[in-house]
């Protein structure tokens, strides 16, 4: 299999995704503008999310993937049904008893993620959203289970696709719901329910065709039999340390998001608009190439082919520069166009513009490191090697809150999207040197290929300095097509730029084509 090609399809699929993210986000801007209302529904959805990442994406795709691919490797479909049996059993009871007391709990929840809140009305719609949007966080589990199954067997384009369908019920709930709703902003939580029940219900003709669609036990004597099965006591094992390590990286939203909304009313909105836009390159990227990386690493492993292993986190990680290291000059450089294009319309107003360009410019200091710690994260997980990032994440998480002391009071909102961007730098710093020691990176010729790298970029970011300045991005409010047009223009003009000169500094698309053995 083309690791490129399945990337380029991944991120592609991704790509559609995070559009459509976009055009939700734009709505969402322009029906309710960054407001305490939106401020409500942002941590409300956060709630959820952190969970999610916590039982699913995070913990249990890292104790989950590794193990799944080593049996799949020795060709034991039977034993990789038995274990599919059984992590879902568990997964299920687990989120069952969690979205109960979710939704019992809110109003605790809401006091400990936003103490800002208390006492106003975003307090109490927080609430009422948290308990409608609880449920989410078992379907979208159970989507990342299926997701990890088909991604192990290299099935990649249904699990990217998904999230596709959560933006569609968002936008079609803010469309068409709202306006019958006395609190409007009620319908994007009724959005983000329908679009967990899509995005399962999706999955279940692609795990049938692969013949492991999960059997949940309902009764006792079934789920005795999936605590008991050995494969998957090895993935709660695994889980531990894996929760922990999810757990750190989510302590640190939670305070951020804390702190946020004690900022400004608008504050925690700004970053969740400028959080949208970050996300283009590391969901292209860190997601994309992770996502592809972990199976084919694990398989690595399992047969201990070290040799194959770190010449696959090479590829990752010299992929990972060459196309992060743009997108970060254009988060810095070319915020102000962007925020202004995609959010200032209706509500959103030249502030709104001005507080999403800040954060954007703070996220694009610190966005090569967010996505290279997606890229070497997995070679431990693969090695089934949690404990280690779980150190460094705790480390990573003082060093964010410190980090926090200085920015916040200087920069404010900004402030907590710069400590966020600096503490993945030095995440991914450490999970670096980590695997350097332990032998799993060869050597490779960094500093030509980064000056080749610098040198490329030098024009790239020239076009990009020069179109930032040359129109003025918010009087263009009134023409917002071709505000819109210059946009994609510049954004054009200066990718062809970029390409160009990598080609003149030597470096050529060739040898980023690697196929997996």
């Amino acid at each position: 299999m083309n690791l490129l090609s399945a990337a380029a399809k991944v991120s592609a699929l991704t790509m559609l995704s995070r559009i459509t993210g976009l055009l939700r986000e734009t709505l969402i801007a322009r029906s309710f503008g960054a407001s305490e209302w939106t401020d409500a529904f942002n941590v409300a959805f956060r709630l959820p999310n952190l969970l999610r990442r916590l039982f699913a994406e995070g913990a249990f795709s890292q104790a989950f993937v590794p193990i799944l691919g080593e049996i799949s490797s020795k060709g034991d479909q039977k034993q990789a049904q038995i274990l599919v049996n059984a992590v879902a059993t568990l997964l299920f009871w687990a989120l069952l008893l969690t979205v109960l007391l979710g939704v019992i709990g809110a109003p605790l929840l809401i006091l400990v993620i936003a103490t800002g809140f208390k006492g106003g009305p975003a307090y109490d719609a927080s609430v009422v959203m948290t308990r409608i949007m609880f449920p989410y966080i078992g379907l979208i589990s159970l989507v990342s289970l299926s997701a990890g199954i088909l991604n192990t067997f290299q099935r990649f384009a249904i699990p990217a696709f998904t999230p596709v369908l959560l933006n569609i019920a968002l936008i079609g709930c803010a469309v068409f719901l709202a306006p019958h709703l006395d609190q409007p902003i009620y319908a994007l939580s009724i959005g983000v329910l329908l679009g967990g029940v899509l995005q399962l219900g999706i999955q279940v003709p692609a795990l049938l065709r692969l013949g492991l669609l999960p059997r949940i036990g309902l009764l006792p004597g079934a789920i005795k039999a999936a605590v008991s099965n050995p494969d998957g006591r090895r993935v709660l094992r695994l889980m531990g340390p894996a929760v922990f390590a999810v757990s750190v990286a989510q302590i640190s939203l939670i305070i951020n998001t804390n702190i946020a909304s004690r900022l400004p009313a608008g504050s925690v909105s700004w970053l969740s608009y400028a959080d949208r836009l970050m996300e283009f390159p590391t969901a292209l990227l860190g997601v994309a190439l992770g996502t592809v990386l972990l199976p084919s690493l694990s398989k690595a492993n399992a047969k201990n082919d070290l040799e194959h292993a770190g010449e696959l986190l090479i590829w990752g990680l010299q992929l990972t520069f060459l196309l992060a290291a743009p997108c970060a000059i254009a988060l810095f450089i070319f915020g102000e166009p962007l925020a202004a294009a995609l959010y200032h319309y209706g509500k959103f107003s030249a502030l709104d513009v001005a507080m999403t360009q800040r954060a954007l410019a703070a996220y694009g200091v610190g966005l090569i490191g967010l996505i290279l710690v997606k890229i070497l994260a997995p070679g431990f997980y693969s090695r089934q090697d949690i404990r280690t990032p779980v150190k460094i994440g705790l480390l990573v998480l003082v060093a964010t809150q410190v980090a926090n002391l200085v920015f916040v009071p200087w920069l404010g909102h900004a402030g907590l999207a710069l400590s966020i961007g600096m503490g993945a730098c030095l995440n991914a710093t450490l999970l670096w040197v980590g695997l350097s020691k332990r032998g799993a990176l060869p050597n490779a010729t960094w500093i030509k290929y980064l000056s080749q790298l610098f040198l490329a970029l030098i024009p790239f970011s020239g076009v990009l300095y020069y179109a930032a300045q040359a129109h003025n991005w918010i009087a263009l409010q009134t023409t917002p097509w071709l505000r819109i047009g210059l946009l994609s223009a510049w954004l054009c003009v200066a990718a062809g730029v970029y390409f160009a000169a990598l080609g003149l500094v030597g470096i050529r698309w060739q040898k980023f084509l690697r196929h997996a053995k």
